[in-house]
């Protein structure tokens, strides 16, 4: 399991007056930290509020989220599985769940299989298998529940798993009910047709809980070549998608920037 991106956190929720060294000198208790950076407004060089800490080890990094929650000068901050800077900007990249979705399922992989596996990543409640109701045939997708949100972002900060000798791909499954309660702007110009035109639209009406907008369904499967049909049973529907126009997406109040974490040390995202 070991991925060098499992071992970096994002931050959330720091005092503006939180340094990088402030920051080191917190998460430093539970490993070697490779990178600690806190990210600035270019222009006026002030805190946005965030920053991330890279670990030497998983183990660490793990250790680290088992402390939360974590207070650094005063604040009561966030920590995540920090998303990859190619990833950042997906619809779902930063929802906060348990439940995956599993595409690229061949027919000799099992429930049991994908238990098996996911259950590096956490605890699992259990895994399903998608068949078709009418003919009991297999549809080569899944779901895989975690206990936990952090479990559910290693798995899919891994993205890729070889399951059985075959590569699958894992997305964060977005929930149905925040789907359909009401179509958000795209960041994105709609591909589909039917998920909200245009470009992000700003405003918050149409958030969930974790700032993320609502609309898009299970369309983000869609791009899975020979897995367009998936959507339809999900709440699919065409392009939409949620709008990541303002950055690192589950952080609301302190994500009022584009969606790169500005600059980044060591390799960057």
């Amino acid at each position: 399991m070991e991925n060098s991106q499992l071992c970096k956190l994002f931050i959330g929720g720091l005092n503006v007056q939180t340094t990088e060294a402030g920051l080191r000198e917190h998460f430093a208790a539970y490993g070697t930290l490779t990178d600690c950076v806190v990210v600035l407004n270019p222009q006026t060089k002030r805190s946005r509020c965030f920053g991330f800490v890279t670990y030497s080890a998983v183990e660490e990094a793990d250790a680290a989220m088992a402390a939360s929650p974590h207070a650094v000068d005063g604040n009561s901050v966030e920590l995540k599985r920090a998303v990859s800077r190619e990833d950042s900007a997906k619809p779902g990249a930063h929802a906060k769940v348990k439940k995956l979705f599993v595409g690229g399922l061949k027919g000799d992989v099992g429930e049991g299989d994908l238990v098996q596996h996911f259950s590096q990543f956490g605890p699992v409640e259990k895994a399903e298998i998608i068949a078709d109701k009418q003919s009991g045939k297999k549809r080569g997708f899944g779901f895989v529940y975690f206990q936990n949100h952090d479990a559910a972002d290693k798995a899919a900060v891994v993205k890729f798993h070889p399951i059985q000798g075959h590569r699958v791909e894992v997305k964060k499954a977005v929930p149905k009910e925040d789907i359909q309660a009401g179509g958000g702007g795209s960041a994105r110009p709609s591909r589909g047709g039917r998920g909200g035109g245009g470009r992000g639209r700003g405003g918050s009406g149409n958030r969930d809980h974790n700032g993320l907008s609502k609309g898009g369904g299970y369309n983000s499967y869609g791009g899975y070549g020979g897995y367009g049909s998936y959507g339809g049973g999900y709440g699919g529907g065409g392009g939409g998608g949620g709008d990541y126009g303002n950055g690192y997406g589950g952080f609301g109040s302190y994500s009022q920037h584009q969606s790169s974490y500005g600059p980044m040390k060591s390799g960057g995202g």
